[in-house]
C-alpha cells in the first residue's frame, strides 16, 4: 500500500493532462484491482452476505438449544390459600425430535386440583418426549437448519458474484482510462508534429520555397489537431474521474487520481499473463461457475421444502414418558411403576392444505430445476462466445499492430520526401490521418480484448 499513498491523494482536484511528464507514476492494473478488492465499499458490502449466512445458521441452530423454564401460580382469597403451583423444568431438544427433560413440581393449597397433588417435599421427574412423524423424518426446525446450512454456502457464492460484478466494472473502467490515455498521447504527438511543420512551412514560404497555400493548409491541420487534443484531454479527464469511483483507502476515505498517475503502458501483456490460464480452463470447469452453484444451492433448499411439505401429509403423533420420584438422590433405584405417560394424535381428514403446499413446493422445485438447466446452457454458450472474442481480438491486435507499423513507416517516408521537396503537404497529412485512424483502431481492439478477458473472469469469478 506504500505505492498507493505515493500515487494517490484524497479528494484532489484533477487537472487535464497534456502528456506524460518525467514525474509520471504508473498504476499497474493488478495493483489497482488489489486496491478495489481491499477497500471498495461494495466489495465490503458483498462480504456482509457471508455474515448474514453465518447468523442465519446460528439462528436455526438456536431451535436445538437447551432450555430452562419455571412457572409459578398462586391464588389467595380471604386469608385462604386456594393454590400455590410451582414448576421448574430443564429441556434438551435433539435433532431427530427426541427431547430429554427433567422437572420439579411443588404444589399446595386448600382448593388444589387433585391431579396436582405431590409429596410435601415436591415431585421430581425425568423422561423423554418424541415427535414421531415430524421428528424422526423431518420437522420444521430440522428443515430450517438444513436450509440454513445450504444458505451459508450459497451466501459465499453470492458474495463472489457481487464482488465479481464490482471488479468487472472496475476493470472495464481501467481499460477505458488506458484507451483515453493512449489517445491523448497520440494526439499530443501529432500536435507537436503539426506545430513543427507549420513553423517549417512558414520559414520556407518566407524563403520563397513554398507557396502561401501550404501555410494555410499547415495552419488548418494544426487547428484540427488542437481540437482533437482538447477532446482527448476531456475524455481522459472524465475517464480519470470515473476510475476514481473505485479507489478508496482505509476508513472508507475516497481517493482521486492525480495528474501524475498514468496507466500501465504494457497493459495488454500484463492482463494476458494474468488471465491466460483461466481462459483455457473456463469451459472445462463450467460446473464451478458461481451462478450455476448458486442455482444448485437454490434447488437444494427447495428440495428440503418439498420434503417438509410431503412429511406434513403424515399424521401428527407425539409420545412422552417420564419417571417420577420424590427423592432425586435415589435415581438408581427408580420404580418403573411411578411414571407419567401420554400421547397426542391428530390427522386432518382431507389434507387439502397439506396437499396444496406439497404441489406448490413441487412446482417451485421444478421451476428452479428448469432455470438451472437453462443457465447451464446459457453460461456454456456465453463462455464459448467470450473465448471466441478473445481469440479473434488477439489475432486482430497482431494484425493491427503490423498495420500500424506499416503506416508509421509510410508517414516517415512521406515526411522525408516532403522535406526533400518530392511530396506535398496534402500527402503528408493524408498519411498521418491514415496512421491516426489505424492507431485508434488498434487501441479499440486492445480494449475490446481486455474487456472480453474481464467478461470471462466475471463468468468464473476468478478475480
Amino acid at each position: 500500500m506504500k505505492k498507493l499513498i505515493f500515487v494517490l491523494i484524497w479528494v484532489l482536484a484533477l487537472e487535464p493532462v497534456t502528456g506524460q511528464g518525467n514525474n509520471s507514476k504508473e498504476l499497474d492494473f493488478e495493483e489497482y484491482l488489489a486496491i478495489v478488492k481491499k477497500f471498495h465499499p461494495l466489495v465490503k458490502q458483498a462480504g456482509l452476505v457471508v455474515d448474514e449466512g453465518k447468523f442465519k445458521l446460528m439462528k436455526a441452530r438456536g431451535a436445538f438449544d437447551p432450555k430452562i423454564a419455571a412457572d409459578l401460580s398462586e391464588k389467595d382469597f380471604k386469608s385462604t390459600e386456594y393454590y400455590n403451583l410451582f414448576n421448574a423444568a430443564f429441556k434438551i431438544p435433539t435433532y431427530y425430535g427426541l427431547e430429554f427433560n427433567a422437572k420439579y413440581e411443588e404444589n399446595s393449597g386448600y382448593y388444589l386440583n387433585p391431579q396436582n397433588t405431590v409429596p410435601e417435599e415436591g415431585l421430581y421427574s425425568a423422561g423423554v418426549s418424541l415427535d414421531v412423524t415430524n421428528g424422526i423424518f423431518l420437522s420444521g426446525r430440522m428443515a430450517a437448519l438444513r436450509k440454513a446450512k445450504i444458505y451459508r454456502n450459497q451466501s459465499k457464492v453470492k458474495r463472489d458474484l457481487l464482488a465479481a460484478e464490482v471488479l468487472y466494472e472496475a476493470s472495464t473502467t481501467y481499460f477505458e482510462w488506458f484507451a483515453a490515455y493512449e489517445e491523448l498521447l497520440l494526439y499530443q504527438n501529432f500536435l507537436n508534429n503539426a506545430q513543427f511543420r507549420l513553423r517549417s512551412v512558414k520559414t520556407q514560404f518566407n524563403a520563397g520555397d513554398k507557396p502561401a497555400v501550404d501555410t494555410l493548409e499547415a495552419n488548418i491541420t494544426l487547428e484540427n489537431r488542437e481540437i482533437q487534443l482538447q477532446q482527448a484531454q476531456l475524455d481522459y479527464y472524465k475517464a480519470s474521474l470515473k476510475l476514481s469511483n473505485y479507489l478508496w483507502a482505509e476508513n472508507n476515505i475516497p481517493l482521486e487520481i492525480t495528474s501524475e498517475v498514468v496507466p500501465n503502458k504494457s497493459l495488454f501483456e500484463e492482463v494476458n499473463n494474468i488471465w491466460l490460464e483461466n481462459e483455457l480452463m473456463a469451459v472445462e470447469n463450467i460446473q464451478q461457475n458461481p451462478k450455476i452453484r448458486f442455482l444448485e444451492y437454490e434447488v437444494g433448499m427447495l428440495e428440503v421444502e418439498r420434503k417438509l411439505s410431503a412429511n406434513k401429509l403424515l399424521p401428527d403423533l407425539d409420545l412422552n414418558y417420564n419417571f417420577l420420584t420424590s427423592k432425586p438422590e435415589e435415581w438408581q433405584a427408580i420404580n418403573t411403576a411411578n411414571y407419567k405417560f401420554g400421547f397426542n394424535f391428530s390427522l386432518p381428514l382431507f389434507l387439502r392444505k397439506e396437499r396444496g403446499d406439497l404441489q406448490l413446493a413441487k412446482i417451485a422445485l421444478e421451476d428452479s430445476r428448469y432455470e438451472l438447466m437453462n443457465a447451464n446452457l446459457e453460461i456454456l454458450n456465453k463462455l464459448k462466445a467470450v473465448q471466441g472474442e478473445i481469440t479473434s481480438y488477439r489475432n486482430q491486435r497482431l494484425k493491427m499492430n503490423n498495420l500500424v507499423s506499416d503506416y508509421e513507416r509510410l508517414v516517415s517516408a512521406e515526411r522525408r520526401k516532403f522535406e526533400l521537396g518530392d511530396s506535398s503537404l496534402f500527402l503528408v497529412n493524408n498519411r498521418e490521418n491514415s496512421f491516426i485512424s489505424a492507431k485508434l483502431k488498434e487501441i479499440q481492439v486492445i480494449v475490446k480484448y481486455l474487456k472480453s478477458q474481464a467478461a470471462l473472469l466475471r463468468l468464473t469469478t476468478e478475480y
